[in-house]
């Protein structure tokens, strides 16, 4: 029997705790998570996801602001004798003294093919860079964020419309196996963890708000790939009427780059809306405009009386045509 605590706070982590759970040859001895926190327009205490899934299979659970500081849970898990942490998702850095508790190592779960995308944002950033292929990544948990040595990895092929929404599913349905791999790989000595690879080190940074707004003398296909990289957040965005629209779904047109018609709407269908950008042109699919809710563009473009002509931009440079 392997002794594992597990260490995760969101959603995408539930699936692997509930895997591990399920696996007969794992003893789930306790799992960390983060505290409950207000959400919601009423701000209502809510517990993270992992509290929930360990509260419905009657497993330990503690939760903790700052592990690290947290000198009466350190002795708790130092009591209870784990072969393994597993951290997935868990949001806080663990220092030495706490790595140094389990029997055997730390095994964190990464959303990339590492050393690719170390930090916090690597699924919303491989569809953002317009990757053709992304994975999971376990590696043993060393002080340097994302850094340790790598115990296996499995590949996920990124089609040409997945948004980060999707891709984040289908990383958490999968996290779980790859785990049990490793940590029975890890216990039978059949896995051996390789360095990373220093030349190939990226980091994947959280977007900010800002980071949602579309330059339309930027390319068809990285407006496409923006958009779907930001379908949870934050959104892409532009302007039309001195209005704010969020862009939720596009594709790739059809129509020839012209440096005239940037952001230039060129026309309206039932299939969306076509506008005019670098290398090409791009057709809005689904928007959710400034104080609605989310609809077709080609209804939106109807109610709004959007119109070929018009220009999409900032709130300086609108203009019609």
């Amino acid at each position: 029997m392997i002794n594992v605590i597990f260490m995760g706070t969101p959603d995408i982590a539930v699936d692997s705790l509930n895997i591990l759970n399920e696996c007969p040859e794992i003893n789930i001895k306790a799992v960390i998570t983060q505290p409950d926190r207000p959400k919601g327009r009423g701000n209502k205490l809510t517990p993270p996801p992992v509290k929930v899934c360990a509260n419905e299979n009657n497993i330990l659970c503690f939760q903790t602001a700052k592990i690290s500081n947290d000198e009466e849970l350190i002795k708790k898990l130092k009591e209870l004798k784990p072969d393994f942490f597993v951290t997935f998702a868990f949001g806080q850095i663990l220092s030495q003294e706490v790595l140094n508790i389990p029997k055997y190592s730390t095994v964190n779960l990464h959303a990339s093919l590492l050393p690719k995308y170390r930090g916090a944002n690597p699924i919303q950033r491989c569809i953002f860079n317009g990757d053709k292929k992304t994975g999971i990544t376990t590696m043993l948990t060393v002080l340097e964020l994302d850094a340790g040595d790598i115990c296996e990895t499995k590949e996920i092929n990124i089609s040409d419309n997945m948004t980060d929404i999707e891709l984040r599913n289908i990383i958490k349905k999968e996290s779980g196996n790859i785990i049990i791999s490793t940590l029975k790989g890890l216990i039978n000595n059949t896995i051996k963890p390789k360095k990373q690879d220093k030349k190939n080190i990226s980091v994947a940074s959280k977007f900010t708000k800002q980071d949602g707004l579309i330059d339309w003398n930027n390319s068809a296909i990285n407006i496409h790939n923006q958009v779907r990289a930001m379908v949870s957040f934050p959104n892409a965005f532009t302007y039309v009427n001195n209005k704010m629209i969020k862009i939720l779904e596009t594709k790739i047109g059809s129509f020839p780059s012209n440096p005239e018609n940037y952001s230039e709407i060129i026309k309206i269908t039932k299939e969306g809306i076509e506008v005019g950008a670098k290398e090409g042109s791009i057709i809005i699919t689904k928007v959710k405009p400034e104080n609605k809710g989310i609809m077709g563009a080609y209804d939106f473009a109807n109610g709004a009386k959007i119109h070929p002509g018009m220009k999409f931009g900032d709130k300086i440079c609108i203009k019609e045509v």
